[in-house]
């Protein structure tokens, strides 16, 4: 659970943004859309092994151009 207390003399808006700071780097809001949705085993496999092909092309296309 995050928590952000608010600090003497220190703004709302202040203590909002810190929030979300820790909330972004916990990751929070990431693994909420990534549970939105059901997805099936089958399905998440052939998702991770598409992302795995985007890597390896992009990882490759970048190799090519510094001419290795």
């Amino acid at each position: 659970m995050t928590k952000v207390s608010v600090r003497d003399g220190e703004s709302i808006e202040r203590a909002i943004k810190r929030f979300k700071r820790k909330v972004e780097q916990a990751g929070i809001l990431k693994e909420v859309r990534k549970r939105e949705h059901y997805l099936k085993p089958s399905i998440q496999r052939k998702l991770k092994a598409r992302a795995a092909e985007a890597r390896s092309r992009k990882r490759e296309k970048r190799l090519q151009q510094k001419g290795i």
